[in-house]
């Protein structure tokens, strides 16, 4: 997908309307993690230092196209200065007379974050009178969030229509990332695909099959695999109705040469808690009285080996119940080996998605992978193969209302 860098831009001297995701997890009034913020940050830094001035623009929450004081961008406006190392000012409103104003007054270098552009309706309608108001803050548009561009919005698709328009820094880095692990993989390539259910992922099963040499089935997908060879699941998740869904799956591996992979052994428990005791088993050897919770050590290593023969590889979801030791060690135990082979530069390792950025947190080697996505919709929409919206129009020639 050619879609043009703002770093090939003059900017010095430009108002540019950037479209960030600062849509952070606050606890008790406070910032719990401030990953997207600092990442922003560190990407309009060196722009800010070319003279550019910068209206920021961002969603804060759902406020379904109504004020909602608690969902305030001014929540974040302390964390993003910090970050910035600038002082920054902060709208009344998303749009109007005063933001415009405000936007107009800006000097080389200084920045002005706007509100909760979910504020007012127009924006997920992606209206287009919505839009022309948001473009008339500046000269240049720069969509710097990856994470919002599976959404067809007026702060992200029809904006485009009326000021020149760019990818910032982290979204042409994601694009980078995502293009080189999926469609462009260096070969042998291998997927590790997990989570709770198959028919959530389906198109991105079908996706993975058809372009990579291996996926790695973890998590509760596995157990629905297991049990159409006909397993024994005890008290598993599982997903029985699925059948139909695996052997299309199956067959579409086999057709384009990819190699479906499933845990040999697998650690099983008859309670959900923490400290529970464990038993491994052979996959096909679940007692009746138990759940499948992770994959076993016998498969661990077979999943170890199967990295250590690729070139890229690409993680989304955990291999067991992550969150709850000891049902955690099958994740860990690979998240650490691909991490390494990823810091030693013996692969590219790409992963993304809620549940397995929290899994490589928690493993320790969050920072130790090639690249990690803080996006959650648009990074499986782009699994699955799918167009999305805010990547299409910044996908051609840069133009001028």
């Amino acid at each position: 997908m050619a879609v043009t860098p703002i770093s090939e831009v003059d900017v010095t001297g430009k108002t540019l309307v950037v479209r960030a995701d600062l849509n952070v997890p606050m606890q008790d009034g406070e910032i719990s993690d401030a990953t997207r913020i600092t990442r922003f940050a560190e990407g309009m830094k060196p722009l800010l230092a070319k003279g550019a001035r910068l209206v920021v623009l961002s969603h804060f929450g759902r406020p379904k196209g109504k004020v909602v004081p608690e969902m305030s961008l001014r929540h974040v406006q302390p964390a993003l200065s910090t970050a910035l190392g600038v002082k920054i000012q902060c709208s009344e409103a998303c749009v109007g007379e005063q933001t415009e104003a405000a936007a107009k007054a800006l000097a080389d270098g200084e920045v002005l974050l706007v509100e909760n552009v979910r504020f007012e309706p127009g924006e997920e309608a992606n209206d287009p009178t919505r839009a022309r108001k948001l473009a008339a803050l500046g000269d240049i548009y720069v969509n710097d969030a990856f994470s919002c561009a599976h959404r067809a919005h007026a702060s992200t698709a029809a904006i485009t229509e009326f000021l020149p328009s760019y990818a910032g820094p982290l979204l042409s880095t994601e694009i980078d990332a995502l293009t080189a692990a999926l469609e462009n993989p260096e070969r042998p390539s291998v997927a590790i695909v997990g989570g709770a259910k198959i028919s959530t992922k389906i198109p991105v099963l079908k996706n993975m099959v058809s372009k990579l040499d291996a996926v790695i089935i973890g998590g509760a997908m596995a157990n629905t695999f297991l049990f159409v060879d006909g397993a024994p699941m005890g008290t598993s998740l599982h997903e029985d109705d699925q059948a139909d869904t695996v052997n299309e799956i199956r067959a579409l591996a086999e057709k384009s040469g990819c190699e479906v992979l499933l845990p040999a052994d697998v650690v099983c428990s008859a309670e959900f808690k923490a400290g529970a005791t464990a038993l491994v088993a052979k996959a096909d050897a679940c007692p009746d009285d138990m759940m499948i919770l992770d994959a076993g050590p016998e498969a661990v290593e077979a999943f170890k080996t199967v990295l250590d023969g690729a070139k890229t590889i690409l993680w989304n979801g955990p291999l067991g119940a992550f969150e709850i030791p000891p049902f955690d060690k099958g994740t860990n135990a690979l998240a650490e080996h691909a991490a390494q082979l990823a810091k030693s530069g013996a692969a590219v390792a790409v992963a993304g998605g809620g549940d397995t950025v929290s899994a490589l947190i928690n493993a320790g080697v969050a920072d130790d992978f090639t690249y990690v996505s803080s996006a959650g919709g648009a990074f499986l929409e782009w699994l699955e193969g799918k167009t999305l919206p805010g990547i299409v129009a910044l996908d051609r020639d840069p133009k001028a209302a």
